[in-house]
């Protein structure tokens, strides 16, 4: 295979990235050409990036765009016709380059290894060993789904579970993991003893994995839309991102039982204040963990 590079604008990133996959890119990627010089640019919402520029800036200000194609001719031709058009005067060539062969899947597995959630907690994929000190395992691969437990925000929710499950886990005769992903939550809910896990997305591809990865791990989960969730639920939780949990807080409120515990996600340090307003008509948002400029928040109903 051979890769083409390409320097754009950032004006031009999306119609060349639209027109490579016209001219059947196998895949296109966009990269900062000024990355690891001080004129790198943060513009994916980084931890401590202020919060205006993450909505202004869409690519950054020269992007190196890299085009997989199968062959040199492929890519040359590809090359010949965009760069032709009047609209790419400021799109530059940067060359060609060939793509060793590689054991594509071998290199994938090489990229994830087992996760420790705690001392003993461990997400392991499938062609590692569990480490010797693991004494609870989780079987899960990367897939289509978010979830595989290197994210902050995972590993919080994870240790949340294991850490309340000795004290807490005889009242989880239900639970509800809402924007399943891979459905990571709510089988940790399982391994550490909860009963009648139902497990929610809107995401069809959410509820496949979800499904697959439950059955790896014989956990008793039910997956399905968020119609699948029903009544009130003991424990309630939530891997989702700022926007979307403001405007669930009347769900996942209404589905929390009296006495139970809300336990949320995907919060940076600086949306705390607007999360703790947005639920404060039912429940106090308290801080309970924190991982590299995410924060965990947690609530529990009165009795």
């Amino acid at each position: 295979m051979v890769e083409l590079l390409l320097l754009a604008p950032a004006s031009r990133v999306e119609t060349v990235s639209d027109a490579l996959m016209e001219l059947e890119a196998l895949a296109v990627s966009v990269e900062d050409a000024d990355a690891d010089t001080p004129d790198e640019a943060p513009i994916f919402g980084e931890p401590g990036m202020p919060a205006f520029q993450t909505m202004a800036i869409r690519s950054w200000d020269r992007s190196v765009m890299k085009a997989l194609f199968a062959s040199e001719a492929e890519a040359t031709e590809a090359a010949t016709l965009l760069l032709a058009q009047d609209w790419a005067s400021d799109v530059h060539l940067q060359g060609l380059q060939t793509v060793p062969d590689e054991d594509w899947v071998r290199l994938t597995q090489s990229q994830f290894e087992p996760v420790g959630v705690t001392e003993t907690f461990w997400i392991v994929p499938s062609w590692h060993k569990p480490p010797e000190q693991a004494r609870q395992i989780m079987r899960l691969d990367p897939g289509l789904a978010f979830g595989t437990g290197t994210h902050p925000t995972t590993r919080m929710c994870l240790r949340w579970i294991a850490r309340h499950a000795e004290a807490d886990v005889a009242s989880w005769e239900r639970v509800l993991d809402y924007g399943c992903g891979s459905g990571i939550l709510a089988i940790g809910a399982h391994l550490f003893g909860a009963r009648g896990i139902d497990a929610v997305d809107i995401d069809p591809a959410a509820i496949d994995a979800t499904q697959a990865n439950a059955q790896t791990n014989a956990a008793q989960v039910r997956a399905g839309m968020p119609d699948l969730a029903q009544g009130t639920y003991p424990l309630v939780l939530a891997n989702i991102l700022s926007a979307p949990l403001k405007l669930l807080a009347p769900v996942l409120t209404g589905h929390l039982a009296p006495g139970g515990a809300l336990v949320m996600a995907g919060v940076l340090e600086r949306q705390v204040e607007e999360l703790q307003q947005a639920y404060a008509p039912a429940l106090q948002l308290d801080v309970s963990d924190r991982e590299e400029g995410w924060v965990l928040l947690t609530s529990r109903r009165p009795a």
